[in-house]
């Protein structure tokens, strides 16, 4: 038996024969067992479980749906559009890399890399920083380039088109507000159903605020303080 399915076994007072096998079938043992475990005990799965395999479990896909429906800073419609630009379809999309992104680096090389160390840090933060906005411009490249890509359109079909065509192209187009709306639903979909990269899932997935009897307890006590007031 693996070390870990000890542990998680011995915590429950579970027999080491026990099924589900939290290392052979997880999906099913969470399911049974995920608001009984501690948090260092939970952190062990997500090297087991990616993500989009965590979606179907419904404990975890409710905690993600009510952290999108907190209005939660990493998914708010500006950093979101910085993060994650090829999902949004909007015609103000970033045409170039936020500074924020080589600023980030830089911080992270002055305050975290070699535990604080200073030698050559500075000078580690600047290349950091550099290449960070060097990928932001060739993404920026890639976006033009594709957008062009799919906006072309052959000689002889563009003489073809009337007038009355290029304005029914136009009505079609998606206004701003329709475009920051779908991004929206589009992104917070997404982390519904573990598809988003660089987001800590970890810190939604294991963390039992995010269930519905905390919610209810939490507006109960709002209503005891209005009747004692």
């Amino acid at each position: 038996m693996p070390v870990e399915d000890n542990r998680i076994l011995t915590y429950l007072q579970l027999p080491a024969d026990y099924q589900p096998s939290p290392s052979t079938n997880p999906v099913e043992f969470l399911n049974a067992h995920l608001r009984n475990l501690p948090l260092s005990l939970l952190l062990l799965f997500s090297t087991e479980l990616t993500p989009k395999q965590r979606t179907t479990i419904p404990t975890i896909r409710n905690r993600r749906l009510r952290y999108t429906q907190s209005s939660p800073p990493p998914l708010a419609f500006s950093n979101a559009r910085n993060m994650w630009p090829n999902l949004y379809t909007g015609h103000d999309r970033p045409s170039r890399p936020s500074q924020d992104d080589a600023k980030d680096e830089r911080q992270w090389a002055e305050k975290e890399f070699l535990a604080g160390t200073k030698q050559h840090v500075g000078k580690l933060g600047a290349l950091l920083g550099d290449y960070e906005e060097e990928r932001g411009a060739e993404r920026a490249r890639d976006m033009r380039r594709q957008q062009a890509e799919a906006e072309f359109v052959p000689e002889e079909e563009s003489d073809e088109e009337s007038e009355g065509d290029k304005g029914d192209v136009s009505v079609q187009q998606e206004s701003p507000e329709e475009a920051k709306e779908i991004f929206e639903r589009r992104i917070n979909e997404r982390f519904i159903y573990g598809l988003l990269d660089n987001i800590d899932y970890d810190a939604v997935d294991w963390d039992d605020q995010w269930d519905e009897q905390n919610y209810r307890d939490e507006e109960d006590s709002w209503f005891d303080e209005e009747d004692e007031e």
